[in-house]
């Protein structure tokens, strides 16, 4: 019989400087819910969590999924590349981990963030979708994570809707935390193209307005261009193609 070590053998050698172990991040989605303007289901967007996370995996990081609520959680439908909408239909690396047995599993039991330790974290990772913006903003859990984050020095991230976590954040100072640093998110002109496409007004605000509302500097490469930004220890994406960018980011930050 194989040990785990003689199987994991010949998985693709990588360099790394070694630090106090495997870097350990923390990915946030948000849990199930309905949309208050279109009545649809809403979850988290596929990509923003399975293309950051196999970044990661190759990278060898260790990687918490958890939700503001715990339990199980979905992916928004028009990301579900198995969708009849066929919207993210080539998004292959998000069909194969829906097709993971072990990754799956995880999603039907995330722990909640209030019973998490930020000490226990490297990094935190902010993934968008639909549910982030009925969820995220406001949550006083999930702000005192994110402060705590880049207080501390940590590497902290957020992408496409899931930027709406950082719209109100304030610093231990009373500072917002976005006031006059560079961010990106889900801009203005794919808010415009999502609402004409589906004939609908699919969000109750814009992040990009918003954020700027709060003194962000908000920059952004053109519709559905994979963007990500790093401003100190604070890194946007712009949207569901920024995924592995924002990862990127992340790993340069940690320098592992």
């Amino acid at each position: 019989m194989t040990t785990r070590e003689e199987t994991d053998a010949h998985h693709e050698v990588i360099d790394v400087t070694p630090r106090g172990g495997r870097p350990q991040v923390l990915m946030v989605v948000a849990n199930p819910g309905v949309s208050t303007t279109t009545g649809w289901p809403v979850g988290f967007w596929a990509a923003e969590l399975f293309h950051p996370l196999h970044e990661f995996t190759r990278a060898r990081y260790k990687v918490t999924i958890a939700s503001p609520e715990g339990g199980p959680v979905s992916v928004d439908a028009l990301s579900d590349p198995r969708d009849a909408s066929r919207w993210s239909a080539d998004d292959v690396i998000s069909m194969g981990y829906l097709h993971t047995p072990p990754v799956m599993a995880r999603l039907e039991d995330t722990p909640s963030l209030a019973g998490l330790d930020p000490d226990d974290f490297d990094a935190l990772v902010v993934c968008g979708g639909q549910g982030p913006m009925f969820q995220f903003r406001g949550h006083a859990v999930l702000q005192g994570l994110i402060a705590r984050f880049f207080e501390d020095g940590k590497p902290t991230a957020a992408l496409c809707h899931g930027v709406a976590a950082l719209i109100d954040v304030d610093l231990s100072d009373g500072s917002p935390l976005v006031a006059g640093r560079t961010v990106t998110g889900f801009a203005n002109v794919e808010e415009d193209f999502g609402d004409a496409a589906t004939g609908v007004t699919i969000m109750p605000y814009r992040v990009e307005d918003a954020l700027r509302e709060r003194g962000a500097n908000f920059i952004q490469a053109g519709l559905f261009k994979a963007f990500a930004v790093r401003d100190q220890n604070l890194i946007t994406g712009q949207q569901q193609y920024s995924g592995a960018k924002v990862a990127a980011l992340v790993i340069d930050a940690l320098g592992v």
